[in-house]
């Protein structure tokens, strides 16, 4: 399982980065858009497990990448949101199929019954370890 799982990963990760898009930037992204609403990035930091340290980070680089915009609360400067640029709305449909596409190379070998078993063993897995958080960088 781990030959499988750190040659997906990898393979994606590469694939990303010819769209100058890390995995952890990409979840984040993926994140922000399932809301289609501006955003805490403490809220972010919650949804993925990662810390506000490095959810700060992540989204410096994407503000740096013109990706985000951040907007201060004028009443509590420590109170921020973040939000999707046009940029990033019409790149994250290219992401996806980039994903999409990594998934289909490394699972197609897999009949749709077989991929159904596996999705289910794997949640039953998730489950059972109470595997909530993505683990990234």
């Amino acid at each position: 399982m781990r030959i499988v799982s750190n040659n997906v990963s990898q393979s994606f990760a590469k694939k990303l980065e010819s769209k100058d898009v890390t995995v952890a930037e990409w979840v984040i992204l993926r994140e922000m858009f399932e809301h289609q609403e501006p955003i805490a990035p403490s809220y972010i930091a919650d949804l993925t497990g990662l810390t506000r340290g490095a959810i700060s980070k992540l989204v410096d680089r994407l503000l740096g990448k013109g990706l985000l915009t951040r907007k201060e609360s004028s009443n509590d400067r420590r109170y921020q949101e973040i939000e999707l640029t046009k940029e990033a709305k019409l790149l994250l449909p290219k992401l996806a199929s980039i994903a999409d596409e990594n998934d289909e190379q490394f699972f197609s070998v897999l009949s749709l019954s077989e991929r159904k078993t596996l999705t289910e063993l794997l949640r039953k897995t998730a489950e059972f370890n109470q595997l909530t958080k993505l683990p990234i960088e």
